[in-house]
């Protein structure tokens, strides 16, 4: 395998346990990546190893970074958290699709050829077309271009709280088995019982090689709508009926062309306050006005 400079990376073979999972990932999840250029980001983190070694078993062609921990580095400018590394490797490595997973493994976001992100949502679209499903489960962070996609194919969505125990929930009670954040947290049930980046990114290299088409091509199948966000700090938290009947009759009169999301934070003194709309004008505005009145009513 190269390294970044292209020097040889060697990713030794986990053993014990850590070789089960790359067993079973693989035959659950994988399929043959011959000819397939990939570059890893592994965050320094968990999957330093076994994905390298789940991709290699499988015939793909590796760049790999962020798979020398040291115990202090993990998240440390590499992995998920910051795909810029990713992007830079595959700008000059000619690779044909990024992986980067964060620190734990659960999360995996992508980069394509020209080093350009795709975050959850995006990822999660491709996966919806490729694996034919007739479900998915989603949380209200996630794109209405995703939505938008989703009832053109006639695909229902559920839509949960922010978290992805709350997809996992939604999934099982409904008997789906795909659904995702687009912080990039994936869950694939067929064959599994939880999230797993690796998984995701084995599902989403196979993807690649059976359509036969670039991830670049394959994800413009989701027009993204811009978003607009913004944290406003406050002393309580509980929303007052002012802000949520604003919210509520201006996401009624856009009619689906635009939303406005406004949810207490579950760890911060903050109301996180999310616009989405066709053009970053409008999501900006429609982002300021509740912004303001947050502030008024709350600050």
């Amino acid at each position: 395998m190269d390294g970044v400079g292209g020097t040889a990376v060697a990713a030794s073979e986990p053993a014990g346990l850590a070789d089960r999972y790359v067993e079973l990932v693989c035959e659950r999840f994988g399929r043959r990546l011959d000819g397939l250029r990939v570059a890893l980001d592994c965050a320094n983190g968990a999957m330093y190893e076994v994905a390298p070694a789940a991709f290699q078993r499988l015939g793909a062609d590796l760049v790999v970074v962020g798979n020398e921990p040291d115990g202090t580095n993990i998240n440390k400018g590499c992995g998920a958290t910051d795909l810029a590394l990713l992007s830079r490797v595959a700008r000059d490595q000619e690779i044909d699709l990024g992986v980067a997973f964060d620190g734990d493994g659960d999360r995996m976001l992508a980069v394509d050829a020209d080093g350009s992100e795709l975050d959850g949502d995006q990822i999660l679209a491709v996966l919806s077309l490729h694996l034919d499903v007739d479900l998915v489960a989603v949380t209200q962070m996630t794109n209405l271009g995703f939505h938008r996609l989703m009832a053109e194919r006639g695909i229902r969505v559920l839509t949960t709280d922010v978290g992805d125990r709350y997809v996992l929930e939604a999934l099982r009670r409904e008997g789906g088995i795909l659904g995702g954040e687009q912080s990039g947290h994936l869950i694939y049930l067929e064959g599994h019982t939880t999230g797993d980046g690796l998984a995701a990114a084995l599902l989403l290299a196979g993807a690649v090689v059976e359509q036969g088409r670039s991830l670049a091509e394959m994800a413009t199948i989701m027009a993204k709508y811009p978003q607009v966000k913004e944290n406003v700090p406050v002393r309580e938290k509980t929303l007052p009926h002012a802000v949520l009947g604003e919210v509520e009759r201006l996401n009624d009169d856009l009619g689906g062309t635009a939303r406005i999301l406004v949810r207490p934070s579950g760890t911060e003194p903050v109301i996180r306050v999310l616009a989405e709309a066709e053009t970053p004008r409008i999501a900006g505005d429609l982002c300021a006005r509740i912004v303001a009145l947050v502030k008024r009513e709350l600050g």
